[in-house]
């Protein structure tokens, strides 16, 4: 996009952790790439985040920090006060490019300025009526095409892109399949475990607790540090690391994967990725496999050219690609009639 005076974009973030994050935080990581991306671009981008944000971009905060990494802060207020901030300077922006789910929709008849929408995922059918209701004062855009809601109005789909330095790509590696997200009952910690019992390799599993119950239930009894170790929630240069040398990342998901970051992440170090077919899943993978046939799938792993998977990213899911279909997004809603 290249205009005489530069699109005015306002990116609001989510509040939850900061942007980036420093360990867990997908919707932040995105957001982050998405907007120094565009300020590479030349795109004036002020970025709504935390206090503690870093950027290149010009930065909006009231939160001093993610209140999920301090517990003294009232969520609800902050979130209030977050929202609201960029909404009440909604006529200094081109475009406002929300990434914060769908508390920010009941603005969007409040101000004059055109909405991007990012659906990040559906937390639950509950929360549908809030997007169908404000289908027309927004411009939704999804991750993956199976994320659609049929009730819904779409812009486009842009798929994530991840910035390939970090993830060094490994020809050779180590003789441990992987888990690496967060340990709940959707991302399939449990059928991991099984996976590894059953075809006797190491397992490593790397993410944070999100269900604790589930954890103490289905995961600890089976942490022996030989067979099955967790290594706890880690940052980007320990989890390029963890990546690149599984001989396979497990992702034996229990429900409609929205997009999956770590999916990308693990191929561009090379891994290859061994998942359930459901969600986003056929539009981001080569080899998807069912839990059982997963066990066989294993032993076939010294087949997989790790250089393919590298070359997928490279081709599909790059922060510029990403970047691109965002720049087009935005000039096929400036060019709409206002």
């Amino acid at each position: 996009m290249n205009t005489s005076s530069p699109l005015r974009v306002a990116m609001l973030s989510t509040i939850a952790w900061r942007t980036p994050p420093k360990e867990y935080g997908p919707w932040e990581k995105i957001v982050s790439s998405i907007t120094e991306g565009l300020v590479k671009k030349g795109v004036d981008v002020t970025l709504f985040a935390t206090q503690d944000a870093v950027t290149t971009a010009k930065l909006e905060a009231v939160a001093p920090r993610g209140y999920r990494e301090d517990v003294t802060m009232n969520e609800k207020v902050w979130d209030l006060l977050h929202i609201s901030n960029v909404f009440e300077q909604a006529e200094k922006f081109d475009i406002i490019h929300n990434n914060f789910d769908f508390p920010p929709l009941a603005y969007t008849k409040l101000v004059q300025t055109p909405i991007v929408t990012t659906i990040h995922g559906f937390s639950s059918p509950t929360i549908i009526p809030v997007y169908e209701k404000y289908n027309e004062n927004t411009h939704y855009v999804s991750i993956s095409d199976s994320n659609r809601h049929p009730t819904l109005d779409y812009a486009a789909t842009v798929y994530h892109g991840i910035d390939i330095s970090p993830y060094t790509f490994q020809n050779t590696h180590g003789d441990y399949l992987l888990f690496f997200g967060r340990i709940h009952p959707d991302k399939g910690t449990k059928e991991a475990i099984e996976v590894s019992r059953r075809t006797e390799k190491k397992l490593i599993i790397a993410g944070l607790i999100q269900d604790q119950e589930y954890f103490d239930r289905e995961v600890k009894p089976h942490i022996d540090n030989t067979h099955v170790q967790y290594v706890g929630n880690v940052d980007m240069k320990e989890g390029s690391k963890l990546l690149g040398k599984a001989s396979a990342l497990l992702h034996m998901i229990n429900f409609d994967e929205p997009f999956g970051l770590s999916v990308v992440e693990a191929m561009a170090c090379g891994t290859p990725v061994i998942a359930i077919n459901r969600g986003s899943m056929a539009e981001l993978i080569v080899l998807i496999y069912s839990v059982e046939e997963a066990i066989s799938a294993v032993h076939l792993l010294s087949h997989i050219d790790r250089q393919a998977c590298r070359t997928h990213v490279e081709k599909n899911f790059t922060i510029d690609q990403m970047v691109e279909g965002y720049l087009a997004v935005y000039e096929k809603i400036l060019s709409l009639p206002r």
